[in-house]
């Protein structure tokens, strides 16, 4: 029996009190870092071979189905505006389609083939990564994909929460962290689903610090869509420039990001 779908370590679910039921999960969900630290060489190994590809225009796909897919998508959909990448730079795919972020696609994870007819609509090539996301390991919608890319010379790696797995055999750069058994036995949205979120922000923070997109520990190419984000950022160029939250949001709404805010300030004082 694989760890996703391994019994519980807790019986008699149902009689448990509130308190009890919250105190036993953030145990169980306590194991999580641990496991993701163990890892930590694999995701190592990966995220290097994304930076190395996207250095020279490549892209990173994330595949999945369910929570698996829902997760990719999420990472994909907040780098543009976290780190000011054009939209289409990270992609995330579920098995089903849109539709299927809200509500289950009956049989979506199971067609082998649908994966790459679907990484076929975004013209993938061997200049791209493709990283297949699911926690049991098998899902047949992952591991075609993966396949396929592989045989077309595309890097592809897998973060799965068993081992071994056949999501493993077809990836160049295999992940697979053992969270141990779900709290509610099978239920892999949950421990398997934050060691999952937990390596997808490893990874595409990872790589775009090593893009450039971060300057000290600041998110200087972020998208200000919002009165917060405007915010943030005037503080930002306070900061780094030392100059008044009016003479900073000036300079914000000229330059339109961070970055070049501040870069104007000092070309014109080398000037």
């Amino acid at each position: 029996m694989t760890t996703t779908e391994a019994s519980s370590n807790y019986s008699d679910l149902e009689k448990m009190s509130t308190h009890d039921l919250l105190v036993n999960i953030n145990r169980e969900d306590k194991k999580v870092p641990d496991a993701v630290e163990k890892v930590i060489p694999q995701i190592e190994k990966l995220v290097e071979a994304i930076v190395e590809k996207m250095k020279t225009g490549g892209r990173l796909f994330y595949i999945g189905a369910g929570t698996s897919g829902r997760l990719g998508v999420v990472d994909a959909s907040e780098i543009p505006p976290t780190f000011g990448v054009p939209h289409g730079q990270v992609v995330g795919i579920i098995a089903g389609g849109d539709t299927a972020i809200r509500k289950a696609v009956e049989n979506a994870e199971d067609d082998r083939e649908q994966a790459w007819d679907d990484l076929k609509d975004y013209k993938i090539s061997a200049k791209d990564v493709l990283v297949g996301i699911a926690a049991s390991g098998r899902t047949p919608y992952v591991v075609g994909g993966l396949e396929i890319a592989r045989k077309n010379g595309i890097t592809t790696g897998c973060i799965a929460c068993n081992t071994p797995t056949e999501v493993a055999k077809h990836s160049d750069f295999p992940i697979e962290v053992i969270a141990g058994p779900e709290f509610v036995t099978g239920s892999t949205r949950m421990k398997s689903g934050t060691a999952q979120k937990l390596i997808l922000n490893m990874i595409s923070t990872s790589v775009m610090i090593r893009l450039g997109r971060v300057k000290g520990n600041k998110m200087v190419d972020m998208q200000l869509t919002n009165k917060k984000l405007v915010n943030r950022g005037t503080k930002m160029v306070m900061d780094e420039l030392g100059i008044s939250e009016a003479e900073a949001e000036q300079l914000l709404k000229q330059y339109g990001s961070v970055r070049k805010a501040v870069d104007s300030r000092k070309g014109h004082a080398r000037n």
